[in-house]
């Protein structure tokens, strides 16, 4: 998968960190000795807004990088520019949702765990805009049919030549709940065993039988980059959603997902129990 301008801009912050500690430095005492502030320099390497790629050259030279280093440096500098198809449209997104498509646009690895509604990424469109409707804030039906829009713009990183690969593990509430009338929740069931069938995706269903389990507290995506310190959690809140990057919360919503998967259903059975529950509505 080719890198992305996100990818690049965070993993350029990353490495200046890397760099500045390895050199034993302050921010304020780093950044004193090229010209910038503390705080531009923090903002540098926490991947947050842009770069001007000859500061980062002559951070490189003060830190004592490599030439190859400093080279590779500048070139991830001069192409982190953040653009995407999203940018275009003509209506609003949520911050929440504009950030989630700049993350997905160049991820190589979704893990997906849904407890109420099935993953965004795999909704039929009737079953989307049921969803949206929904909400807890009624919203025009303009609005509604621009965020099923963008969602379903969203599925088509599945369709890509090099798409990541999407590992959902969902609740048997969320096939259970009859979201949009029986037609529309079969006809996502269908569509829930179509995708199982494509190479990059897998799909496990949790039963109810497994009793309590490792992420009681609600829905989550692992969004993982190229590296695993480019990863990126995002959980479901009300009203949009909270993104997490440190390392300790990463690496806890990993372990989760690991023991989900662990407590899942296989993936005959797993299909097997959706196409049981499809036929049940019937």
């Amino acid at each position: 998968m080719p890198v992305g301008p996100t990818t690049r801009r965070r993993q350029l912050g990353a490495d200046l960190r890397r760099l500045r500690e390895l050199r034993g430095l302050t921010l304020e005492e780093a950044g004193a000795r090229v010209g910038i502030s503390k705080a531009t320099l923090s903002r540098y390497e926490t991947k947050e807004g842009a770069v001007k790629w000859p500061a980062v050259d002559a951070l490189c030279r003060e830190y004592g990088a490599s030439d190859e280093e400093r080279f590779a440096l500048v070139e991830l500098a001069k192409g982190a520019k953040i653009q995407g198809w999203w940018r275009s449209l003509a209506d609003p997104i949520p911050e929440s949702m504009n950030l989630m498509l700049t993350l997905e646009d160049e991820v190589v690895r979704e893990d997906h765990y849904a407890c109420m509604y099935v993953p965004g990424l795999l909704q039929t469109r009737p079953y989307a805009e049921a969803v949206h409707r929904a909400s807890e804030v009624p919203c025009p039906e303009r609005e509604v049919q621009h965020m099923v829009d963008v969602r379903m713009k969203r599925q088509e990183l599945l369709q890509r030549d090099e798409p990541p690969h999407i590992w959902c593990v969902i609740d048997e509430a969320a096939v259970r709940r009859v979201v949009g009338g029986r037609q529309v929740m079969q006809e996502q069931l269908g569509h829930l065993v179509a995708a199982s069938a494509l190479p990059h995706v897998t799909i496990q269903l949790l039963p109810f039988s497994t009793g309590a389990h490792a992420a009681a507290v609600g829905s989550f995506v692992v969004l993982r980059g190229p590296t695993n310190e480019l990863d990126v959690v995002y959980v479901d809140i009300l009203g949009g959603g909270l993104f997490m990057e440190k390392p300790q919360e990463l690496e806890r919503y990993r372990l989760a997902f690991q023991y989900l998967s662990a407590q899942a259903l296989d993936l005959e059975s797993s299909v097997a129990l959706i196409r049981r529950i499809s036929e049940e509505l019937g």
